[in-house]
């Protein structure tokens, strides 16, 4: 039965899935045409956080944090089951799992498999926050857990950078093994402050100042309807922006990104679907599931292409690799919001009044 007052869908989030698509195809075409704007659009960044990428993702992830019932945070982090689950998916099989697929798929292109070796470590941070937020996840369980892996990130992220691909390739006699990588732990914690730190105190301080001065049902049913198109129009944006850029290089070098992708959505759908038949088995309910499996399957492209341009420069194979990481991302994301809707209706027995 179907909820009576269930509200309609807007233009919008309707077509969400053709607009992204369109939005992708506008990139593509726009930088090819136009290499010389897509270099500009490149030169606007400040050391290696882009600015034009940066206001979209603060824009696009501000709404979504700006639902988040903060005074609930606490109870989430008391779940030690979750929180266990979801710092193993992140810190222990997605790495590894990262990293033997780069070692598979591209053991003769050094450059690449680093670059993909980068984004397995970069954990969800980002747009998580928005593809749980359309998937009807739980938005405090999400802000815990990406919380928590911004912490775990900014401690470990450059022992792990060590491990996995300076050691850990040199140990099994890969060409591409013993590579000094040089990140410092201040690197990491400024793209976390920028990309998740901005629109998360942006958030916190419009919930609790607007619901101080006009009240919680204002807010809730006022304010926040009107803020919410924001996000998607900030993603569509940044997508546009993303290809941009590169649209270039996939345009000339096709078989380059299909060599790269093909391990990306390897990566991207056992992740997620293997921590929802985790999540499902475990009787988590549907919020938590949805949660866990889209903050396992998404990574901190931010920070993966800011440290992979840092180090080893903006035109190299590493930082082409990192770029292609949301490229592939988003729309196997966005089709994963739609299974996991699917997942919903099929296997959760929800009552609906």
């Amino acid at each position: 039965m179907r909820i009576q007052n269930e509200p309609k869908l807007s233009i919008l989030d309707r077509f969400l899935t053709l607009w992204i698509f369109i939005a992708m195809g506008l990139g593509i075409l726009g930088g090819y045409m136009f290499p010389g704007v897509g270099k500009v659009v490149e030169s606007m960044s400040s050391g290696t956080v882009s600015l034009p990428i940066a206001a979209g993702l603060i824009l696009m992830m501000y709404p979504p944090l700006a639902k988040v019932k903060y005074e609930n945070i606490g109870n989430v982090t008391k779940d030690i089951k979750v929180l266990a689950f979801s710092l193993i998916q992140n810190w222990l099989i997605g790495p590894i799992l990262m990293f033997i697929l780069a070692a598979i798929f591209l053991p003769d292109l050094s450059g690449f498999a680093v670059g993909l070796i980068i984004i397995g470590l970069a954990r969800c941070i980002a747009m998580v926050i928005v593809w749980n937020t359309l998937a009807k996840g739980d938005n405090e369980y999400c802000a815990a857990l990406v919380s928590l892996n911004s912490i775990f990130q900014i401690f470990f992220y450059t022992l792990y950078i060590f491990f996995f691909v300076t050691f850990l390739p040199k140990l099994f006699g890969f060409s591409w093994g013993g590579q000094v990588v040089n990140i410092s732990m201040w690197q990491v914690a400024k793209s976390v402050l920028i990309y998740l730190g901005i629109p998360f105190a942006a958030g916190f301080i419009t919930r609790f100042g607007l619901t101080s001065k006009k009240g919680k049902e204002w807010y809730e049913t006022k304010f926040l309807p009107k803020i919410s198109p924001l996000a998607l129009i900030a993603l569509l944006y940044t997508i546009v922006i993303m290809f941009f850029t590169k649209g270039n290089q996939i345009i000339n070098h096709p078989f380059n990104i299909v060599r790269i992708a093909i391990p990306l959505l390897i990566y991207f759908l056992l992740m997620f679907f293997i921590s929802f038949l985790i999540s499902y088995k475990r009787k988590f309910s549907y919020e938590q599931s949805v949660t866990l499996s889209f903050t396992a399957a998404s990574n901190n492209f931010e920070l993966a292409i800011a440290v992979a341009a840092a180090v080893y420069g903006i035109s190299s194979d590493q930082a082409f690799a990192a770029v292609i990481g949301p490229l592939i991302e988003v729309p196997v994301m966005i089709a994963l919001v739609n299974v996991a809707l699917y997942f919903k209706k099929r296997y959760f027995n929800e009552v609906n009044l």
